[in-house]
C-alpha cells in the first residue's frame, strides 16, 4: 500500500484532523496573463483570435473567475473545505483553443502548431503557479498533444525540469485520423521517458467523444457516450502491453468515476484466460496475442483512479480496486464539485472508513504518485482538515444548493 500521512498528534484518535490532497483541481490563466507567457511571434494572432472569442463557462464568468488563478481566494476557500494541496488539470481556455482544454478535439494539422503554442503558454504559466511556496501545495499537469510524439516527448521533458508531476494527454475520438492510437507500439518512447523520469501519465475524462453534427439530440448525445469515449484510453494503456515492458510506468484516470472498473477488469481477465485455449468463439489467438500477466495485474501495479466527487457507490469501490489505487477528489472550482460542502461529502461516502484507508485515500496514495510531502502537508492540515469523529458521522441531510453527484447519487 502507498504511504500515508504518519500521525503525530497526541490527542486521541477521533480528534486528529486528516490531510486531504484533492487528486483532481482546475486552474488557469486570464487571457492578459496567457499573453505573457505566449511566444512573442504568436502575440499579434493571439490579439485577433481573442477579439473574436467568447467564453462558454459559467465558472469561468464573473467574479467566480478568479478562483482559477487567485492564491489568496483559492487557498482560503480550499482551506475552509479542509483541504490543503490539490493535482492541478486546466480549466480555462488558452490562446486559440475552439473551447476549454478537456472538451477541446485534438487540433487539426493546420491548427496544430497554434495550438501547440497555446498549451505552452498554459504549461509554462502553470510551472509558476504552481511553483515557489506553492510547490508544497499544488501538483501541475504539463498538457501534450497526441498529434506528434518528438513534441510530447520534448514537452515531458521540460514538465519535470520545469517542477510539475506529470503530462496529461487527451483521449482522440475515434473519428479523427492522423493520430497514433495509445495501444500502437510507437507510443512506448514516450512511456520510456515517463517512466525514467518518474512523471506521472494522466488522463481526465471528458475528452475523446466523437463530433455528434448539428442536431437536436447532439449535446443530449454527448453527455449519454462522454462516458463511454472517455474510458478507452484505460483498456487501450491495459491491453497495449505498455505495463509489461515499463512495469514502473504510473498512469492515473482521473473525474471518470471508479465503479464500472472492477466489472471491467474481471471481463479483461476472463478473456485473457479464455487466449490460453487459442480461441475465443470463432477468433483465434496466439500465445504472442496475450499479456504476460492477466490486465487486473498490470491495473493493480501500475495504475490509480482519481475519484472526484464519489458518491457512497462509488466509495464503495475501493474495497475491490484496491485502497491503494484510490485517491479522493473535490474537481473544485467546478459547479459539480465538493466546495464548501467536502465535509458532507466525505461524511456521505466515507463515515465507515477506518482512519487507515481515510489517510490513504484523501492523502497518501496521491502523494505517493505526485510527489507531495505529506510531513509539510500534516503540518497545514493540523488548522484545517476534518476530524476522525466529524467524518465519521453519517449525513442525514444533503446540501439543498449543491448538484455535486458526491449528493445526488446513489
Amino acid at each position: 500500500m502507498a504511504a500515508v500521512a504518519p500521525v503525530t498528534s497526541a490527542t486521541s484518535a477521533t480528534d486528529r484532523r486528516y490531510t486531504i490532497i484533492s487528486a483532481d483541481g482546475h486552474a488557469g490563466a486570464g487571457m492578459d496573463t496567457y499573453r505573457e507567457f505566449l511566444d512573442p511571434a504568436w502575440r499579434d494572432e493571439f490579439d485577433a483570435w481573442r477579439d473574436r472569442y467568447r467564453n462558454p463557462f459559467r465558472d469561468l464568468q464573473g467574479d467566480r473567475r478568479t478562483r482559477n488563478w487567485d492564491d489568496d481566494r483559492r487557498i482560503a476557500e480550499l482551506e475552509a473545505d479542509g483541504i490543503v494541496a490539490e493535482v492541478v488539470f486546466p480549466n480555462t481556455v488558452p490562446p486559440f483553443f475552439p473551447t476549454g482544454q478537456l472538451l477541446a478535439r485534438p487540433p487539426s494539422e493546420r491548427s496544430y502548431a497554434r495550438r501547440l503554442a497555446g498549451i505552452r503558454a498554459h504549461n509554462r504559466w502553470l510551472a509558476q503557479w504552481c511553483g515557489g511556496a506553492n510547490s508544497v501545495r499544488r501538483a501541475g499537469l504539463a498538457q501534450v498533444f497526441l498529434n506528434n510524439i518528438d513534441d510530447a516527448i520534448a514537452e515531458a521533458v521540460w514538465a519535470r525540469e520545469n517542477g510539475l508531476a506529470g503530462i496529461l494527454i487527451p483521449t482522440t475520438p475515434p473519428d479523427v485520423a492522423g493520430i497514433l492510437p495509445l495501444y500502437a507500439p510507437e507510443w512506448d518512447r514516450l512511456w520510456e521517458v515517463c517512466q525514467d523520469l518518474e512523471l506521472a501519465v494522466v488522463n481526465h475524462g471528458g475528452s475523446g467523444s466523437p463530433d455528434y453534427g448539428p442536431y437536436p439530440a447532439s449535446t443530449f448525445l454527448w453527455i449519454a457516450e462522454a462516458t463511454l469515449f472517455s474510458r478507452r484510453p484505460l483498456t487501450h494503456m491495459l491491453l497495449s502491453g505498455a505495463f509489461a515492458r515499463f512495469p514502473r510506468l504510473k498512469f492515473a484516470i482521473t473525474e471518470q468515476g471508479a465503479a464500472w472498473i472492477p466489472p471491467v477488469l474481471r471481463q479483461l481477465d476472463g478473456y485473457h484466460a479464455q487466449m490460453a485455449s487459442g480461441r475465443i468463439g470463432e477468433l483465434k489467438y496466439t500465445e504472442a496475442d496475450r499479456l504476460p500477466e492477466p490486465p487486473s495485474a498490470y491495473f493493480a501495479r501500475n495504475c490509480r483512479v482519481g475519484a472526484s466527487f464519489p458518491s457512497p457507490t462509488e466509495a464503495a469501490a475501493r474495497h475491490e480496486l484496491g485502497v491503494d489505487r484510490y485517491m479522493w477528489g473535490a474537481d473544485y472550482p467546478h459547479d459539480e464539485g465538493t466546495y464548501p460542502y467536502t465535509r458532507e461529502a466525505l461524511r456521505r461516502s466515507f463515515h465507515d472508513a477506518s482512519p487507515a484507508e481515510l489517510r490513504a485515500i484523501l492523502a497518501g496514495n496521491a502523494a505517493d504518485l505526485y510527489g507531495f510531502d505529506l510531513a509539510a502537508l500534516d503540518a497545514l492540515a493540523a488548522r484545517v482538515g476534518p476530524t476522525h469523529a466529524e467524518i465519521a458521522e453519517p449525513l442525514e441531510a444533503l446540501p439543498a444548493d449543491s448538484n455535486s453527484p458526491a449528493f445526488t447519487r446513489p
